[in-house]
């Protein structure tokens, strides 16, 4: 008999789980149901809503020398105890027999719910949760068919408090089970909600201002077990019965969340069919059971009234709407004149099959190799190659890994990433924290690595000449020449260049040295020039190919949970780069037609209005919106927005995932992938793709990286631990189980067979100034194209800012909230300036879309 497992009976059914499994696990592992409200699989217990009491025998033992004692059978004699247990609270032990269908069980659950009901409002008829209430289910399997006590004695509270914008609490509602501040103290490390008050009369309130001020506050609504918290845009909205649900895929963020979209018709779209409610769907390996709040509520692009619904043809100045036939000859004309003169704007937005096809229409159709995604990344290859292993779970990671975040803020550009890394530093892997500027995860870590704008590059190479003199890189080819190159970034060259303390460098290569796996999250060298053309300069490169030597030396490449993970700025930026692959615009003369698909690179600032239509290239934009990009276009085609149709999109980890059809499409907007096969046709190229998936295929027999993929193979699911859904919501929640697929990581290149090769690049200068030096810090709530459409998201979205130190703001002659203006690279922009304690000194922190570098800032327009 295994130590480390243990057997047990529950109900006489015969339950085998791991040593320390808590008896309402073990219980539901074995298809046991044992009710529970404030218990959740994902948090610790706290036993508060005694839902889940049951009588337990244990086996009893001689008092002298401890062994067991047996009965005339020669079997252990079990001793049940005098008082229920909640099984919530108590791991298993070996021998145990658990009652928890017994009369004494049943009549103790039975006193739960009558108390939990004395408390408790007859809201069932108009209750958001009516539908999928724990609550409600629960009462009518284990509670009373009566209520000793009358309706009028019942507390009555505040019914619509709202904790802030985003979420409203129904005082009467809560049942105290205190998932909700759980989740938001445990996992999401925002304690910005709590209990107030004592016995009937605690409610939740909330701490910050603003309200309930967390990017994961939409979660506390799928774990709350009755319908005391509901979201902003769906509290009295439809019905649960009433909504369709359809897989799909968030298209914010690298992540790639699993979302289910709830859609109905309802009159006050004229019977359209409109998104309702956006749920989490369960994938392990990706976001667990969680979304961000951004995923959540930032679908309402989908249906908004400004989407574009017509083709329209710029005519003596003037936009006129046109129909598809006029917009796709005119389209065709043009790109059959330029030819292999036409250059294309990819946004990495856009679903896999959509990039194959613009591409395939350049390249093969016109002989074109101006080809550039929006926006360039110069880290693509180095982060494939030596990118996490096939098979990582950020789950399976604890004591023993490390993991080297530089360059980002995981909380803005990734945040159920943020969560993930979070449980598993919880769990005891180490780390490390490199940034010019605080982030929350230096909560986490005694090493917080603080350097100077700029200077991540040689932080990077001082940790690993570091780990060179640790007696890493032995026997690995090319160590030696790039040992010498790096010894001289020794830990005091590298504190005197970057400021970051010579004994923290030693001390986080020990822990890189020392780990059994090891992950690094990088951002973007963002202080680096880029070439006219898009393509960035080498020591754009820098700071990766330092990570991937890192990587390399100590051998944590090709194996999951080990290699490097890239901080990438949209859903599709790997995915658009796999399939773009080395094209680029480059330099010279531009192209004599330029086709901008996804993207608003005049709007950014990386292109200028044309003084008119006669001059400069002839402009072809396909879009959901008028962006500016579009308000300067010759003809402007309607695109569909990701819940209209079907597709694939590759995550920031490689993991290619479907998303599926949930709305028909807004007036005579079609599929990216539709649109470019319709100019195809109309060039006489013979395409005949009917749906995503035949382009998909293609994909897959043309592009190594895919190969052996099918949309079969994407919608494979498995069962997962814990189960949601159906009639597990007691338990886990209102997160949607996965039926649309967990989708297929990629295999890095290593993997594949490319070689592992060291290299060497020189990190870039650190800027000289005797001013600011700006850093571009993307913020999760920074206005775009797509989250502006949200009215619910208004209040929370961040117009543009620039974030100054207490002392350089004094300086400046500065307040918070005045207006300034930030010259920098020939460019004026007026921002309002915040003073605050996260930017440091001689730091401007500024919108994502600003360049970097020196800056001069004045107060006032």
């Amino acid at each position: 008999m295994s130590a480390d497992r243990v057997h047990l009976s529950i109900d006489g059914v015969p339950v085998e789980v791991p040593a320390g499994t808590l008896l309402v696990d073990a219980a539901k592992q074995a298809g046991l149901d044992i009710p529970v409200f404030c218990y959740h699989p994902k948090l610790k217990p706290v036993g508060m809503c005694r839902m889940c009491l049951v009588e337990i025998g244990r086996p009893a033992r001689d008092r002298a020398t401890g062994a067991p004692t047996l009965d005339g059978q020669g079997q252990p004699v079990i001793q049940f105890g005098p008082n229920l247990e909640t099984a919530c609270t108590t791991p298993v032990g070996e021998g145990w027999a658990v009652r928890f269908m017994s009369p004494k069980a049943l009549e103790g659950r039975r006193w739960i719910l009558e108390h939990l009901l004395t408390s408790h409002p007859l809201d069932c008829p108009v209750c958001d949760k009516g539908g999928e209430c724990p609550l409600q289910n629960l009462t009518m399997a284990h509670g009373p068919g009566e209520s000793r006590f009358l309706f009028d004695e019942k507390q009555h509270l505040a019914k619509h408090v709202p904790l802030g914008d985003l979420i409203w609490l129904d005082r009467e509602r809560c049942i105290q089970c205190a998932r909700c501040t759980r989740f938001q103290s445990e996992i999401a490390d925002d304690p910005v909600i709590g209990l107030s008050q004592r016995g009937r009369r605690l409610e939740i309130v909330t701490y910050s201002d603003p309200g309930f001020d967390s990017y994961f506050s939409g979660n506390t609504t799928d774990i709350c077990p009755v319908g005391a918290l509901t979201t902003e845009d769906f509290r009295f909205g439809a019905r649960p019965w009433e909504l369709n649900a359809a897989a799909s895929i968030c298209p914010h963020c690298p992540v790639g969340c699993n979302l289910t979209l709830n859609t109905r018709r309802e009159a006050l779209s004229g019977g359209d069919l409109v998104v309702k409610r956006v749920m989490p769907r369960q994938n392990e390996a990706v976001n667990e059971i969680w979304i961000c709040d951004k995923g959540r509520f930032g679908h309402h692009h989908a249906r908004s009234e400004e989407r574009l619904v017509k083709p329209l043809i710029r005519k003596d100045g003037q936009m006129f709407v046109a129909g598809w036939d006029e917009a796709l000859a005119l389209i065709a004309s043009k790109l059959q004149e330029a030819g292999s003169n036409v250059g294309a704007l990819i946004g990495d937005r856009l679903a896999n099959e959509d990039v194959y096809l613009i591409r395939k229409l350049l390249v093969e159709g016109l002989g074109s190799q101006r080809l550039n995604a929006r926006p360039h990344i110069a880290t693509h290859d180095l982060a494939t190659r030596y990118g996490l292993g096939a098979g990582s779970d950020f789950g399976k990671l604890g004591k023993g890994g490390v993991i080297v975040v530089i360059n980002g803020d995981v909380e803005e550009e990734a945040p159920v990433w943020f969560l993930r890394l979070h449980g598993a530093v919880k769990r005891g892997a180490q780390l490390i924290a490199a940034n010019s500027y605080a982030t929350k995860l230096e909560r986490y870590t005694r090493h917080a690595l603080r350097y100077k704008p700029g200077a991540e590059s040689i932080v990077a190479v001082g940790l690993l000449n570091a780990l060179f003199s640790l007696g890493r890189g032995e026997g690995i080819e090319g160590a030696a020449d790039l040992k010498q190159k790096a010894s001289a970034y020794t830990p005091e060259k590298v504190e005197q260049l970057s400021g970051v303390p010579a004994q923290a460098i030693g001390e986080a290569a020990r822990l890189i040295s020392e780990a059994t796996d090891v992950v690094i999250v990088f951002g973007q060298t963002l202080l680096n020039p880029i070439q006219v053309g898009g393509e960035p300069l080498p020591e754009a490169s820098a700071l990766a190919q330092a990570c991937a030597n890192i990587a390399i030396v100590t051998g944590h490449v090709g194996k999951p949970n080990n290699g490097l993970l890239p901080l990438w700025p949209h859903n599709n930026t790997q995915g658009t780069h796999d399939l773009i692959g080395n094209l680029h615009f480059g330099a010279g003369p531009g192209p004599e037609v330029i086709y901008i698909v996804g993207t608003d690179p005049i709007g950014d600032g990386r292109m200028s209005k044309r003084k008119s239509e006669d001059e400069g290239p002839f402009i072809i934009v396909q879009e959901l919106f008028m962006t500016e990009t579009a308000k300067d276009a010759d003809v402007v085609l309607p695109a569909l927005s990701f819940a209209e149709r079907d597709g694939t999109y590759t995550s920031g980890d490689r993991r290619v995932q479907r998303f599926y059809r949930a709305l028909p499409a807004l007036g005579e907007g079609k599929a990216d992938w539709e649109i470019v096969q319709d100019i195809a046709w109309r060039m006489d190229l013979k395409w005949d793709y009917q749906t995503a998936e035949e382009i998909f295929a293609e994909i897959a027999a043309t592009q190594p990286r895919y190969a052996g993929l099918s949309y079969a193979q994407l919608a494979e699911t498995r069962d997962e631990w814990p189960p949601v859904g159906d009639e597990d919501l007691y338990f886990g929640g209102t997160a949607y189980d996965n039926r649309g697929g967990i989708g297929v990581q990629l295999k890095s290149g290593v993997e594949l067979g490319e070689p592992v090769s060291l290299a060497w690049l020189d990190a870039p200068p650190l800027p000289v100034t005797a001013g600011l030096v700006v850093v571009p810090a993307r913020r999760l709530y920074e206005r775009g194209t797509l989250i502006d459409q949200s009215q619910v998201f208004q209040p929370r979205l961040l117009d543009p800012i620039v974030e100054l130190h207490t002392d350089d703001a004094a300086r400046l002659g500065v307040s918070d909230g005045d207006s300034v203006q930030v010259l920098i690279e020939g460019q004026s922009v007026t921002l309002k300036a915040q003073v605050d304690g996260r930017a440091p000194q001689g730091v401007a922190l500024a919108p994502a879309q600003l360049p970097a570098g020196a800056a001069e800032i004045r107060k006032g327009a």
